[in-house]
């Protein structure tokens, strides 16, 4: 396509463009974060409700399109001009320009935020097949981030594509690092497979000993996906990483808070964070730690 060849030849550019994609994604993602976990809510209620009578009108339509997105407090229908991503929110003083209620700067954050990474993945990739996997892959993982912050819950509608869409990357034999192998098909099922069954079997060790459960399958699918991106030799790496700064920021929560050890806190951001920094650099930091422990001959 013509179009592209100026994105092609000129990193600067691509990275600056895919920037501004970004931060247009970012906005679109911070509608997914909220209206995701209703819609879910929304549809176990109405299976509810038709259960228990079978004449019941539907509920009104909420999807990711409909209704117009509004100010939460006012209602006010947010126009295009206020819609644009970090400018926006500035230009309005950080306030509803109809009822001047205060305006989260979460929301410009994650737009920031994923303009940043989106600029990240066009540098460390180029334009090509791997950055649209990288974006999609880092598309995803912010979605699934700020929900499971919120409530503790990772949507099969969004690990579920994760998982598949790797699967399928898999079958180009992608290779996300200098001198890593290929992600093989092969590798990429056996990844998937060990992903899930890893993590189901320290839930059920967990559950079986302390008689509470310890992560959510949500977590296991997640990971199930890394598997089916990377291959299964990467999950291990993964998991350490999401594990040594989940202990560590769940003991300061918890010290912080004044709260027990039975203090809830969602693994999926851990998780994310782990599977994104090996998407970046995990091959070259595996191979770097290991090189400490090499001798020559």
């Amino acid at each position: 396509m013509d179009f592209l060849e100026p994105l092609a030849a000129s990193p600067a550019l691509f990275i600056g463009v895919t920037v501004l994609l970004g931060l247009l994604v970012g906005s679109f993602l911070n509608v997914v974060i909220y209206r995701v976990p209703v819609m879910m809510d929304n549809a176990l209620r109405a299976e509810c409700a038709s259960l228990a009578n079978p004449d019941a009108p539907p509920p009104p339509t909420f999807n990711l399109i409909t209704p117009r997105s509004a100010c939460p407090a006012c209602k006010a229908p947010i126009t295009a001009l206020q819609n644009i991503p970090v400018v926006s929110w500035l230009a309005l003083g950080r306030k509803c320009a109809n009822c001047k209620a205060p305006i989260s700067a979460r929301y410009p954050l994650v737009e920031l935020f994923t303009g940043v990474a989106s600029g990240v993945i066009a540098w460390r990739f180029g334009f090509g097949t791997l950055a649209l996997a990288g974006l999609f892959f880092t598309w995803s993982l912010i979605a699934l981030t700020m929900i499971d912050f919120d409530t503790q819950f990772l949507p099969d509608g969004l690990t579920y594509p994760l998982l598949w869409v790797g699967l399928l990357v898999s079958t180009t034999h992608p290779v996300w690092a200098t001198g890593a192998a290929p992600v093989t098909p092969a590798d990429s099922i056996v990844g998937a497979l060990c992903g899930y069954l890893s993590l189901w079997t320290v839930y059920w060790i967990f559950k079986l000993i302390m008689n509470k459960e310890g992560m959510g399958y949500g977590d296991f699918k997640l990971f199930a996906a890394f598997g089916a991106w990377f291959g299964w030799r990467m999950l291990l790496p993964i998991i350490l990483f999401a594990s040594l700064v989940g202990s560590v920021v769940g003991v300061y929560v918890i010290y912080r808070q004044r709260k027990g050890m039975s203090t809830p806190i969602a693994f999926g951001p851990f998780l994310a964070a782990a599977g994104w920094l090996v998407l970046l650099v995990g091959h070259q930091a595996v191979d770097r730690y290991l090189a400490l422990y090499s001798h020559p001959n």
